[in-house]
């Protein structure tokens, strides 16, 4: 699916009149952070998409990230500006409420919320966009039905994908991942999107036979990644799941 989809953009984008320029602002240094900020790059250079990465310390300042985004926001040959979340210890809202609405490609300012929220046209984040695709190909291919959906996860990541899933009309639910009843929330899911950064967290006994699990956490151990779900004892019981790495 994703090499679908990274295809149709590289045609897009050979095809525009100027080369589109993807700015990452970085904060610490958390392993997982810096693998997707890889990743991102080297998809970038697979499109044709210029990429810059501008690393901070952990402790640098709200007001210091804010400057430089305004910075970036002035610059034409910016077309996209993207801050690595989670940040270490600054305000996540405050930063990218900074960045100019048309160049926030991951979709979390608040007018592209907004915007989504009222069904006009905006930017909706990539990973939310990229988690439907999943879902639309496992219930085409093992769950039709899948309507009922539990994200794991802060209300932040959650967002875009309660708004998108509203528009199915399908019954979502948000957990945190130290609820008390965490696992016999996640067992009532059809769908299952957890992202934590917490290895093993969910485990087959918490997971509805035949279910749709989409894992977005990454822990990177050692040299390898590792997601939030413990896929030896899920994969027996759900109807498909996603890897990790991948």
């Amino acid at each position: 699916i994703g090499a679908r989809i990274r295809e149709k953009v590289k045609a897009r984008v050979a095809a525009l009149p100027a080369s589109p320029g993807l700015a990452v602002i970085l904060v610490g240094d958390d392993p997982a952070s810096h693998l997707y900020d890889e990743l991102k790059k080297r998809a970038c250079e697979e499109a044709g998409i210029r990429f810059e990465l501008f690393l901070y310390p952990a402790d640098v300042s709200e007001d210091a990230l804010v400057l430089k985004i305004h910075e970036l926001n002035a610059r034409p040959d910016v077309t996209g500006i993207l801050v690595q979340l989670p940040l270490p210890a600054q305000d996540a809202n405050r930063v990218i409420a900074a960045i100019r609405p048309e160049k926030d490609v991951d979709g979390f300012h608040p007018e592209s919320l907004r915007a989504l929220a009222e069904g006009r046209p905006g930017i909706v984040s990539a990973l939310a966009l990229g988690i439907m695709k999943l879902v639309d190909e496992g219930r085409r291919v093992v769950a039709p039905l899948a309507n009922r959906v539990v994200i794991v996860g802060s209300p932040l990541f959650a967002e875009p994908l309660r708004l998108l899933f509203s528009e199915q009309r399908a019954t979502i639910d948000r957990v945190d991942p130290s609820d008390p009843e965490l696992g016999t929330r996640t067992m009532s899911a059809d769908v299952l999107i957890v992202a934590v950064g917490k290895p093993g967290l969910i485990v087959g006994s918490m997971v509805k036979p035949g279910a749709i699990v989409i894992d977005v956490g990454t822990t990177k151990i050692g040299r390898r990644v590792i997601g939030d779900v413990d896929a030896e004892t899920v994969l027996p019981v759900a109807g498909a799941l996603s890897p990790v790495p991948g």
